[in-house]
């Protein structure tokens, strides 16, 4: 793992095709993989096991709940699919 701070996270976040309305604090590169924000860990494991045809997937903001975040989970999560030229779509609710 390598780690790369930096002060520009919107920018990396485009650069790997994630719409800005859809981005969060948060970005991984996971084998081909752009992973956003805090995705639950069973979810990474499918999209590498599955290995779909996209760019990656994204968990907008910071949801309350959501692995490394304080509070109560208020309601299922939805992560989304990352494609270039294409809107997201649901790849997975927890």
């Amino acid at each position: 793992m390598e780690v790369k701070p930096t002060h520009d996270l919107a920018q990396i976040s485009r650069d790997a095709g994630i719409r800005d309305d859809f981005q969060c604090c948060h970005t991984a590169f996971v084998d081909d993989y752009v992973v956003s924000g805090h995705v639950p860990i069973d979810v990474v494991n499918r999209l590498l096991e599955e290995r779909p045809e996209i760019a990656g997937v994204t968990l907008p903001g910071m949801p309350l709940g959501s692995p490394g975040m304080g509070g109560a989970k208020q309601e299922p999560f939805k992560i989304y699919t990352v494609e270039e030229g294409v809107s997201p779509t649901v790849y997975a609710v927890e």
